[in-house]
C-alpha cells in the first residue's frame, strides 16, 4: 500500500509539474522544427524590433530573423511582445525561444542567456526638450550635477551611467520609450539617455523634443561606448542559437543585410563595426 501510495502521488507531482506555466524545457533546434513554429519576442522598441500598426513585426531583428527562419525552413513565427526589462525573465521562464529586440551583448546578460553573434551597432545619444534648456550634451553632464537623467527598466544606459559616476538619485527609471517624450518635455528629468536610433525616432514624434546636438559619446575605460545587438536565447536553446549563427553568417555576406540596416537607420559605420567584435569578447569585456 504505501509503495502503491507513493506512486502514485509521485505521478501526480509529474502531472500538475507539466502544467506549470514556466517549467517547460527550452526549445531546441529539432523541437522548433517539429512543431513548425518559433517563438519571438520583441520590445517594441523602434527600429530594433516592433509591432506596426497592422500588427506585423517589423525592425532589424525582425527582419533578419524571419530570414534566418526561412534558410532554416522554420515556416512560421509566432510574435510576442513585452517591455524591455522583461525580456530575459520571459525568455527564462519558456515564454518565447529567442529574442529579436538587437538586445545589447554585455557580461552580466551572458550569465543569463545566450547570444547569438552580433546582428547590428550601433552608438548613443541623448533626448532632450526643444531647445535643450538644460544644455546637456553627453551622458558625463550628469556626474556633478543635479540634473536627472532619464533611463529605460533593463537597458544597457544604467551601467554606462554607473561607469561614468551618475549617482543612482539623479536617474528616472520610466518603463518603456514611449514614456520618454514626457518625462523630458515636462521636465521630470532633463534627458534621456537611449541608442543614438532611438532618440532619433523618438525625436520625430513630438515638437516637444530634440536629439541634443553635439552629442558626444560616453568614454568608459579609454574606449568610446559602442553596442553591439544580438539575438538572445535560454542556455537550453545551444543547438538554435549556434543553427541562426550559422544562418545569419550567410545572410551578412547578402548585400540585402545591409541594406536591412541602411533601411532602418543604421549607417554604414554601424554595418562595419557589428563585424568588429564577437560575442565572446563581449562577454568576457
Amino acid at each position: 500500500m504505501k509503495k502503491t501510495h507513493i506512486a502514485t502521488l509521485c505521478t501526480l507531482a509529474a502531472t500538475v509539474a507539466v502544467g506549470l506555466p514556466g517549467l517547460a524545457s527550452a526549445a531546441t533546434l529539432q523541437e522548433v522544427k517539429d512543431r513548425g513554429y518559433i517563438r519571438v519576442a520583441v520590445a517594441n522598441e523602434i527600429p530594433y524590433g516592433y509591432m506596426d500598426l497592422d500588427g506585423k513585426a517589423k525592425g532589424m531583428g525582425p527582419d533578419v530573423a524571419k530570414q534566418v527562419m526561412k534558410q532554416l525552413g522554420i515556416p512560421e513565427i509566432k510574435w510576442v511582445t513585452t517591455n524591455f526589462g522583461s525580456l530575459i525573465p520571459g525568455l527564462r521562464a519558456d515564454r518565447y525561444d529567442m529574442v529579436a529586440a538587437e538586445m545589447a551583448v554585455l557580461p552580466q546578460r551572458c550569465k543569463e542567456v545566450l547570444f547569438s553573434e552580433p546582428n547590428s551597432s550601433y552608438g548613443e545619444g541623448l533626448l532632450v526638450a526643444k531647445g535643450n534648456p538644460d544644455d546637456v550634451h553627453s551622458f558625463e553632464a550628469f556626474v556633478k550635477s543635479d540634473k536627472k537623467i532619464a533611463i529605460m527598466a533593463g537597458a544597457d544606459q544604467l551601467e554606462i551611467l554607473q561607469a561614468l559616476g551618475v549617482p543612482g538619485d539623479r536617474m528616472v527609471t520610466i518603463s518603456n520609450n514611449a514614456d520618454a517624450i514626457s518625462t523630458v518635455s515636462t521636465g521630470r528629468a532633463s534627458a534621456y539617455a537611449a541608442t543614438s536610433l532611438t532618440v532619433s525616432e523618438l525625436a520625430g514624434k513630438s515638437d516637444k523634443v530634440e536629439a541634443a546636438q553635439n552629442f558626444t559619446d560616453p568614454v568608459v575605460k579609454g574606449e568610446p561606448v559602442r553596442s553591439w545587438g544580438a539575438f538572445a536565447f535560454s542556455q537550453e536553446s545551444e543547438t538554435l542559437r549556434d543553427a541562426v549563427n550559422a544562418e545569419m553568417a550567410k545572410f551578412k555576406k547578402n548585400p540585402d543585410w545591409e541594406k536591412t540596416m541602411a533601411h532602418y537607420g543604421f549607417s554604414p559605420d554601424d554595418a562595419k563595426s557589428s563585424f568588429s567584435k564577437t560575442t565572446e569578447q563581449l562577454c568576457t569585456e
